[in-house]
């Protein structure tokens, strides 16, 4: 009888943490995308965004509405001389429906160039909706943290 009830504990344990909900999904795309981001993988990057995805990068100077151009906005960011390790220091989820969700942050960029590393801090929104049976990026803005 002892077993069985450490058994049905260990099952109901199991069970529960394996069963995320929509929120902790979305979140996940958030952290999928920074472990990319460090990985300067941008075939990744670029997948956890929706086609119709809007993007402004910290140094963008236009609206981004194609996967082409989110793709060379990343090539040009991460394939350089520059190392990126991306964390977020702070941040807040806020259900917009059972299937989209916005993440505000506050990030911390450890950037490496030529051996010097310096800590850059910023401001990020994610909108990450579920379309079809994935979560995906919907919308995206990171911008400079006001000194």
């Amino acid at each position: 009888m002892r077993h069985l009830k450490v058994l049905c504990l260990l099952l109901a344990f199991l069970c529960c943490s394996a069963i995320a909900g929509p929120k902790e999904d979305a979140v996940q795309v958030v952290e999928r995308w920074a472990k990319a981001f460090t990985a300067a993988d941008v075939d990744t990057i670029v997948s956890l965004y929706a086609p119709d995805a809007v993007f402004m990068g910290t140094v963008s100077k236009t609206i981004v509405t194609t996967p082409e151009d989110i793709r060379k906005y990343f090539q040009v960011a991460l394939l350089g001389k520059r190392r990126f390790v991306a964390s977020f220091v702070e941040r807040s989820v806020t259900a917009v429906a059972e299937t989209a969700f916005v993440v505000t942050a506050l990030d911390k960029l450890v950037v490496t160039t030529d051996g010097n590393t310096e800590e850059v801090f910023g401001r990020v929104t994610f909108v990450v909706a579920k379309r079809e049976s994935n979560w995906k990026i919907i919308s995206f803005h990171r911008s400079a943290m006001p000194s």
